[in-house]
Parts: structure tokens; C-alpha cells; sequence
């Protein structure tokens, strides 16, 4: 796995439209949101983003019609990065 292909940092920067659109969103500089994407062995997150910018990143997704919602953030499969929207929980 290459070290910008984390997930999920790597869908949901897709889906958002990219590293430039996230740093704006969340007020970080771009080396910030890059950090998402890289191992923690490398310095980075190992894919996961910080709560905080998650919540701007949703409110940002919910005003801009992006098919963005809190299951991206919690993907556990390491396949590769998907933007289709995570499959709704069955009725109990």
C-alpha cells in the first residue's frame, strides 16, 4: 500500500474534492491534511482524521449536496478507496 492510499483519509479527501478543498474547510495548512494520508510510522495518522476536522468536514459535505457522512470516517475494510456512500443498516 502506497502511502498517500490510506484509508479512510483517502476517500474522504476524494470525496470532498481534494487536499486544497480540506485544508480550507478546516482552516490547516496542507502539510496538516497531507499528514492524514501517510503511516504513523512516517509521521502521519495512518488514514485516520482528527474529530474536530471530521465535524467540519461533514458540515461542509451536508452544505455542498457531498455524499460525505460519519461512516466514512470509520471504514475498516483496507480495500481499495470507494466514493460510494456506505450501505444503509438493515431495520431491526
Amino acid at each position: 500500500m502506497s502511502d498517500r492510499n490510506l484509508e479512510p483519509a483517502s476517500t474522504v479527501l476524494a470525496l470532498v474534492g481534494g487536499v486544497d478543498v480540506a485544508s480550507e474547510v478546516t482552516g490547516k495548512h496542507v502539510s496538516r491534511i497531507y499528514r492524514w494520508t501517510y503511516p504513523k510510522e512516517k509521521g502521519g495518522t495512518g488514514g485516520v482524521i482528527p474529530h474536530e476536522d471530521a465535524t467540519k468536514l461533514l458540515k461542509h459535505a451536508s452544505d455542498n449536496n457531498i455524499p460525505l457522512t460519519a461512516a466514512h470516517f470509520f471504514m475498516v475494510d483496507q480495500g481499495p478507496p470507494s466514493t460510494a456512500q456506505p450501505a444503509e443498516p438493515e431495520a431491526a
